[in-house]
């Protein structure tokens, strides 16, 4: 599979390289892999990861201004899911790929 681009070629692969150093952190990544299967509040991603609260919030708001997860109130709480199913594939694709 070939992508081609028209113009400035190195420009246009900025949003690539963008959305990959946003994922360049192994709790971002596990992060993402979490919520593939469906929203999760920090808790539950706390519970999953095994690392503090503080340190899963801070890579939550690296997710968030990356545009990679968005965010629903429900009452005091706060459920994070993915904005967009591709990172997921990305992600899991990347693990998957590192195992073999």
């Amino acid at each position: 599979m070939t992508i081609t681009s028209e113009g400035d070629p190195l420009q246009s692969l900025q949003p690539a390289s963008d959305l990959l150093r946003a994922l360049s952190s192994p709790v971002r990544i596990g992060i993402v892999r979490e919520l593939s299967a469906g929203g999760r509040r920090v808790h539950e991603l706390v519970e999953a990861l095994g690392v503090s609260q503080p340190l899963v919030s801070q890579h939550l708001r690296v997710l968030r201004a990356s545009r990679i997860v968005t965010t629903r109130r429900e009452a005091r709480e706060i459920e994070y899911s993915l904005l967009d199913e591709h990172v997921a594939h990305i992600v899991l694709d990347a693990i998957k790929h590192t195992r073999e």
